[in-house]
């Protein structure tokens, strides 16, 4: 009782083995995720703490004047921004021109907290001059 049983033949799988790609789209997030902080920095300054209101996730992204221990004022827009000290002449011409072209982009002091009052002061007179409708201030969420 010879039954035959027909073999069927394999066809070749004609799709992609995406696996690799996965694993390799995987080791780009951490990568990124891991350098995303270190990337935006900026200047050292201890903030004060409080709690305050974070920004939307919808604004876009905030002009940071910052002001380091030392009293000197820096200007930090995003990636294209240097670490070099301005004056407060030179930041309220660059502020200014920033806000004509984007007038609804947010401004924030960032201050180290052992600085003077009057250093605080004075750039956001400074900011005000530029035509900056209202200036936020920079803190750290009150460690629990």
């Amino acid at each position: 009782m010879g039954v035959m049983y027909q073999r069927k033949r394999r066809r070749p799988v004609a799709e992609i083995n995406v696996v690799p790609y996965i694993d390799v789209m995987l080791v780009l997030l951490i990568i990124f995720m891991v350098t995303a902080p270190i990337v935006s920095q900026g200047i050292k300054v201890e903030l004060p703490q409080g709690k305050a209101e974070p920004l939307s996730a919808e604004s876009k992204p905030p002009i940071v004047a910052s002001i380091d221990e030392f009293g000197e004022y820096f200007l930090n827009v995003g990636s294209g921004s240097n670490n070099d000290p301005l004056s407060l002449d030179e930041i309220s011409v660059q502020v200014g021109a920033m806000i004509q072209l984007e007038p609804e982009r947010p401004v924030v002091v960032k201050a180290d907290r052992r600085i003077a009052y009057e250093n605080v002061i004075q750039l956001m007179v400074s900011l005000q001059g530029a035509g900056v409708p209202a200036v936020g201030l920079m803190t750290d969420s009150p460690e629990e």
